[in-house]
C-alpha cells in the first residue's frame, strides 16, 4: 500500500480512473464546477494505488466518490485477460469498498459508472433498467459483480448509490468503437453495410458528469443514453461531413456475409467476422425514461456535437 497522510480540512469527492476517457472529463467537469476534486489511481493521481492488488488509505472526510476506474475496450483472447476483467472491476471494487471500512469514511454516495453490457444483449430496444442481467462476457458480468458488491455494501450502512449504466461514450478523442469508426472514415478504411439502419444509444461524457453534480445525493441505478439513438447511416454522414470526407461506400449485405465467413475461418486473427457483423446490423437501444423522471436528466443529442468530437 502507497503511504498517504490525511491532512486536507475540506470535503473531497474522490474520483477513481480519473485518467481514463470518462474520468477525465468527469474531473474536469466537476473542478471547474466548484467541486474539490481528488484523484486515485495508479499514475498521476493525487492518491497513488492499484486498486486491482491493492487496499487504498481513503481520507475520512471524502464526502463523495465517484468509481470510474475499470477495465474495458477489449475482447480476452487468454485466460489471464479473463481474469484480468474480474481483477480490475469487482476486485477493484471490493478493494474500494474495503478501503471506506478501513479508513473510517463517512460518505454520503458511491457513484458508480457501470455499463449496459450488464444486460447481456445484442439486439433489442428501449431496454430498461428492470431487464435481467443476463452478461455471460467477462466485463458485463465482471460488472454485475461490482454492482451486486455495492448494493450489499451501502444498503447495510444505509449510504446512497447512483449506479449508471451507460452504453457507448461520447467526447474528446473517444475510445473504443465511436474511436476507431472516426478513424477508419478519416483514412478512407470504413465501409457501411447495407442501408447502415440499426440503431445504437449513446452519450455525451460531458451530459454524465453534469447528472452526477446535481444528484449527488440521490439513490438509484440508470440508464443514461441521449435520448435518440441515432443510426449507423446518421452516424456516418455526420462523421464524414465534420471531416470533409465523401460518405462511405456501401457495400450489399451479401458481400459483408462473405467477408465475415472469411473472417471466422482466420479465428482471432480477423477483426470482422458474423459476430462483429451480426452485432454492427442490430439495433440495440435503452430507456433512460427512469433517469429524466428521477434526475431530470435532459441530454444533448450526441449528433449534435460530433463534429467538436471529431476534429478535436
Amino acid at each position: 500500500m502507497h503511504p498517504y497522510i490525511v491532512s486536507f480540512s475540506d470535503k473531497y469527492t474522490l474520483l477513481t480512473g480519473s485518467s481514463g476517457f470518462l474520468g477525465t472529463h468527469i474531473k474536469s467537469y466537476l473542478s471547474q464546477n466548484g467541486f474539490n476534486v481528488l484523484s486515485l489511481g495508479r499514475k498521476n493521481a493525487d492518491i497513488p494505488s492499484d486498486i486491482s492488488h491493492e487496499i487504498p488509505t481513503i481520507p475520512q472526510n471524502t464526502q463523495y466518490l465517484i468509481h470510474a476506474a475499470g477495465k474495458a475496450h477489449s475482447i480476452p483472447k487468454t485466460p489471464k485477460e479473463v481474469s484480468d476483467f474480474y481483477q480490475v472491476n469487482h476486485q477493484g471494487t471490493l478493494n474500494i469498498l474495503n478501503a471506506i471500512e478501513k479508513c473510517e469514511v463517512g460518505i454520503k454516495c458511491f457513484i458508480f459508472i457501470s455499463s449496459v453490457s450488464v444486460y447481456g444483449l445484442d439486439s433489442g430496444e428501449e431496454i430498461d433498467e428492470n431487464y435481467p442481467l443476463k452478461a455471460t462476457d467477462p466485463y458485463g458480468k465482471s460488472k454485475i459483480l461490482a454492482e451486486n458488491a455495492i448494493i450489499e455494501y451501502c444498503d447495510k450502512r444505509n449510504i446512497n448509490y447512483l449506479i449508471l449504466r451507460l452504453p457507448l461514450i461520447a467526447g474528446s478523442n473517444p475510445p473504443g468503437n465511436l474511436g476507431a469508426m472516426i478513424k477508419a472514415i478519416k483514412k478512407g478504411w470504413y465501409l457501411s453495410i447495407g442501408n447502415a439502419s440499426a440503431k445504437k444509444s449513446m452519450v455525451l461524457a460531458d451530459d454524465v458528469a453534469n447528472l452526477i453534480s446535481q444528484n449527488l445525493n440521490k439513490k438509484g441505478i440508470y440508464n443514461l443514453t441521449d435520448g435518440y439513438h441515432p443510426t449507423f447511416k446518421e452516424l456516418e454522414a455526420t462523421i464524414s461531413n465534420s471531416l470533409n470526407k465523401k460518405k462511405p461506400f456501401a457495400i450489399p449485405q451479401s458481400i459483408a456475409i462473405m467477408l465475415a465467413q472469411a473472417g471466422d475461418l482466420l479465428g482471432n486473427k480477423s477483426p470482422f467476422n458474423s459476430i462483429k457483423l451480426k452485432k454492427i446490423q442490430s439495433t440495440l437501444t435503452f430507456s433512460d425514461k427512469k433517469a429524466q423522471t428521477e434526475l431530470n436528466w435532459k441530454p444533448n443529442k450526441v449528433l449534435d456535437y460530433l463534429d467538436k468530437i471529431v476534429v478535436h
